[in-house]
């Protein structure tokens, strides 16, 4: 019986040393999806980018409306002309609609790419702007990801946004 109570006070023991060591980290947590919705940096890509691809946009909507044109067209006055006019205009649909789904691809891909390039640049700010602050103020351990519960206390979340609001010329 000795024995057994031995070894239950070297793990409460055990336990205690370990709850005691792990009081002396500093540690906080944030949420990475919160600080990239609520950062400028985020809000000023997603702007640049909307101007950058405005352009395009609007050359695919007015494709597409001349597409149904084509295709109000033929429905209305189809009947009426001749077969020759009829497939030219069906074949002029077809090979429009096809230009359309291709540049509309296009268009697609060169928006992710480019999204992707934004957000890379954004991650990396976010990193630099966490290290900093995780060394300005004595961290040991910063955690991202894999969190059920942090409270506020270790929760930096909004610490960093405004950093990142800092960073950006902002109040």
């Amino acid at each position: 019986m000795s024995l057994f109570k031995n070894f239950l006070f070297a793990c409460a023991l055990f336990s205690v040393s370990q709850y005691s060591l792990a009081e002396e980290y500093k540690i906080g947590v944030f949420d990475p999806i919160r600080i990239l919705d609520k950062s400028p940096q985020a809000a000023d890509s997603k702007s640049m980018l909307e101007k950058e691809f405005a352009p395009r946009d609007k050359k695919l909507v007015a494709e597409q409306k001349r597409i149904r044109d084509l295709e109000e067209k033929l429905n209305k006055d189809g009947a009426i002309m001749s077969e020759q006019e009829r497939t030219k205009l069906e074949r002029d649909i077809i090979n429009a609609k096809r230009d359309l789904k291709r540049s509309h691809d296009e268009f697609r891909e060169d928006l992710n790419f480019r999204r992707n390039e934004e957000m890379t640049k954004i991650q990396k700010k976010i990193a630099e702007v966490i290290q900093k602050f995780a060394k300005d103020n004595n961290f040991d351990l910063i955690l991202d990801t894999g969190i059920v519960f942090a409270s506020d206390k270790v929760n930096i979340t909004n610490l960093i946004i405004e950093k990142l609001n800092k960073e950006n010329g902002g109040s």
